[in-house]
């Protein structure tokens, strides 16, 4: 259960997280970001800065409990150290387990469904069957309000040519098929005959079976196989986690600039958020993440929508 919060009652938080950063810096690895945030990272494990109009939040992560509390023990008596003009009270929760948080509360979730434009039948239908074929596997259907957000960003950026890899029941297919341009086509990576075959009649219904290149085959072979040229315009990733880093590249070098790319499960349930979890997908995605932060082709922005939304815009 290695992560653990702490908020820090004080009107001056900036003030303390420019000192914790600046002190510490000759014992562990510190940086302090332009909008005021602070990291501190030692050997055991990472604590973040944030503030806040009344306090300082802390949020600190480690790879198992015994880290966890070196790192709190660390940041606490610094902090309460140089803190010579107040008093300051930092109480840490109980130790979390990050596959227990709520990353989008059930109230706000349940909001959120309600208040976008509604899916239509065809939609709704398509959902119906997803549930109905794939029992305890429909979870893998992107929701309703992320569905219509695909189908907003398709046609906000105009696109001609998009690229989805992991079509599933091909909900989310339907989605992008429906806001490209005319004459514009969508091709789609799977594996799964079986599963896709669900999605190609709502496809027909929809009247975009048309626009649908359907490609059953490894992912990166087909991605691999486009022209080297930048003619993408945007992208979905919703496949297997460990191949994201991969299917990343490969798309990103082949967007055009302005291009979207668009990656679905970034928190992988809490999983990502709590270090102590170091099977290979975990590992991936988290690499990938702070990979995206970093790269200077694109700029990009986490939204905490459903299990975490990543939209990367080539530059």
């Amino acid at each position: 259960m290695p992560l653990a919060t702490a908020r820090v009652a004080t009107d001056r938080p900036a003030r303390h997280i420019k000192q914790l950063v600046s002190h510490m810096g000759h014992k562990a690895s510190t940086a302090l970001s332009p909008d005021g945030r602070g990291t501190i990272t030692v050997a055991s494990g990472t604590c973040g800065l944030t503030a806040t109009p009344d306090g300082l939040e802390l949020t600190a992560t480690a790879v198992d409990a015994e880290s966890l509390a070196g790192v709190q023990d660390v940041v606490t008596r610094h902090l309460v150290r140089f803190a010579t003009q107040e008093e300051l009270s930092v109480e840490w929760t109980a130790p979390i387990d990050g596959a227990e948080l709520d990353t989008t509360a059930p109230v706000v979730g349940a909001y959120l469904l309600g208040h976008h434009t509604p899916a239509d039948d065809i939609l709704g239908e398509l959902a119906a069957a997803t549930r109905e074929a794939t029992a305890g596997a429909a979870y893998m259907q992107v929701s309703s309000d992320e569905g219509a957000l695909l189908t907003m960003l398709t046609g906000l950026t105009g696109a001609r040519f998009a690229v989805e890899v992991g079509v599933f029941t091909g909900y989310s297919t339907l989605c992008i098929a429906r806001g490209l341009a005319d004459g514009g086509r969508l091709l789609a990576c799977d594996v799964s005959e079986e599963w896709t075959a669900i999605g190609r009649p709502y496809w027909e219904r929809a009247g975009v079976a048309d626009r649908i290149d359907l490609r059953i085959a490894p992912a990166l072979e087909t991605l691999r196989a486009l022209g080297p040229e930048p003619v993408v315009d945007i992208a979905f990733i919703d496949a297997d986690k460990v191949g994201y880093p991969a299917y990343y590249e490969e798309i990103v070098r082949r967007l055009r600039p302005g291009g979207l790319v668009v990656l679905d499960n970034v928190f992988l349930g809490g999983h990502v958020l709590d270090p102590a979890y170091r099977e290979e997908h975990h590992l991936a995605m988290r690499a990938l993440n702070d990979l995206i932060t970093a790269d200077e082709r694109v700029d990009s922005v986490m939204l905490p929508v459903r299990d975490g939304i990543t939209i990367a815009r080539r530059r």
